[in-house]
């Protein structure tokens, strides 16, 4: 999954929330050096990787982008999904999502000492851009893509994938739409399973 649906998936604690963005900058064992809070969301962040990963439905949307995208697939379709949650957003919460990410967006301002060194460095390009809020929309998706493919310097031809997204938009918002569904059982249960490990 992308940012939106980490953010999301981390429940209404500030620290698990960060721990959860910020979880790809950090390797192996060095979360252990973060505070307890923090180490839950990036533990929560690896488990909602893996139980994504391995998911016969997200495997099925991967599948309709192989032939041209190949291992980016995975990728793309994190940011489809993302597309999703964000379209469809009045779905899963009763906070509007201009409210929403705004709040994340401040959460993160208070919190940006601790970020690694690369989310210190794309985070304000991120609040500045509203990258969380622009996913709902076709447009956002295309600029999210044309600066993934700008960083594998167009090897990977990401910029390319919303030809897919439209031409099977009903498909991805179906796969979506059911494994969304048992990924947020998932997660709250994993977020309670590491809140009672860390007697949180």
């Amino acid at each position: 999954m992308n940012f939106l649906a980490h953010i999301y998936l981390s429940g209404d604690n500030e620290l698990i929330t960060i721990g959860n963005f910020m979880a790809d900058g950090v390797r192996g064992k060095k979360y252990k050096s973060y505070t307890d809070e923090l180490q839950v969301g990036i533990l929560l962040h690896r488990a909602i990787d893996t139980f994504t990963d391995a998911h016969s439905i997200f495997r099925k949307s991967t599948k309709r982008l192989h032939k041209n995208y190949g291992h980016y697939s995975g990728v793309i379709v994190d940011i489809f999904y993302d597309h999703f949650l964000a379209k469809n957003w009045k779905n899963y919460s009763n906070v509007p999502l201009a409210d929403y990410v705004e709040g994340f967006y401040q959460s993160l301002k208070r919190q940006m000492d601790i970020l690694p060194a690369r989310y210190q460095h794309i985070s304000p390009i991120m609040i500045e851009g509203n990258w969380l809020l622009s996913y709902a929309s076709i447009d956002g998706i295309q600029s999210v893509l044309n600066g993934m493919n700008r960083r594998t310097r167009g090897i990977s031809r990401m910029n390319g994938a919303t030809k897919e997204l439209k031409e099977y938009y009903q498909d991805f918002e179906e796969d979506f739409t059911a494994f969304f569904e048992e990924l947020i059982i998932f997660s709250n249960n994993k977020r309670l399973e590491l809140k009672q490990l860390y007697n949180l």
